[in-house]
Parts: structure tokens; C-alpha cells; sequence
């Protein structure tokens, strides 16, 4: 299973009235963890659209609100891809704040689309290759 984490200060604009982070920024925080992750990878989102003509946009996204986030916490962003990619690809989030307090769970499946026909497609095979060493014990679906 591929896993990944990085940080992200919570700004004061991403807080509301109550102080508490608005459930609404942990999209954002979504897609700012999974696209750094898949950048450390060695893959970025604007290379699978510029050089692969593939796009992935967002077919479901959940999430659970534990406890709060608060302005200038800096949280720790686990992404994990349980599964082996094929037309969809599932990310799993944990968002952790300093005190190493689990505070948010998340889950979002994107889907391979071509640019060109709109239509969704496999994996680019270059994302796959860089993927494969982390399912290389899973069986074939």
C-alpha cells in the first residue's frame, strides 16, 4: 500500500467563528496532501495532464470530524492508497494536530479521464510503474 505524509499550518482564513478550522478547508487539505505525496513520488498532476492527457477529477469525497483543528496548527496529513489504481484511485486521509491527536479521517476516489474524449481510461502506465513496488505483493483483481 502506497502511504505518504506532509504538514499543513492551518491559516487564520481557514478558521471559523468558533476558531475551529470550517470542516469545509479539509477538501483543500485533501488535495494538497495527495498531490504532494504523489509529487515525493516522483509524479504531478500537471505532468499526468500536460504529458499523459489525463485528468482526475473527484467522484466521491467523505469525511469524519473528530475533533477540531485551531488557527497556526500545524497537521500532519497521512495519504494512503489502499488499493492498486486501475480507472478509479482511492486516497484515505488522517489528519493528526501537534499533540499527535487524531482529529479528522477522510476518503476521496478520483477517476482517470482522457482530456481529449472525456472518457475515463486506465492509469497513465509511467504513475503505475512508480506505484507498482507498493502492490507488488497484491494479486491481481
Amino acid at each position: 500500500m502506497f502511504t505518504g505524509e506532509i504538514y499543513v499550518r492551518v491559516r487564520y482564513a481557514e478558521t471559523d467563528q468558533m476558531g475551529y478550522v470550517y470542516y469545509g478547508n479539509y477538501g483543500t487539505y485533501y488535495e494538497i496532501a495527495r498531490t504532494e505525496v504523489l509529487r515525493n513520488l516522483g509524479i504531478s498532476y500537471k505532468s499526468l495532464e500536460e504529458e499523459d492527457g489525463v485528468m482526475m477529477p473527484v467522484l466521491e469525497n467523505y469525511s469524519k470530524y473528530i475533533k477540531p483543528a485551531y488557527y497556526d496548527d500545524n497537521l500532519r496529513i497521512v495519504v494512503s492508497v489502499p488499493e492498486r489504481p486501475a480507472v478509479r484511485m482511492t486516497f484515505s486521509y488522517e489528519v493528526f494536530n501537534e499533540a499527535d491527536t487524531l482529529i479528522n479521517i477522510g476518503k476521496t476516489t478520483l477517476v482517470f479521464v482522457n482530456k481529449q474524449s472525456g472518457r475515463p481510461c486506465m492509469i497513465p502506465q509511467r504513475m503505475m510503474d512508480l506505484l507498482e513496488p507498493f502492490y507488488k505483493n497484491d494479486k491481481e483483481v
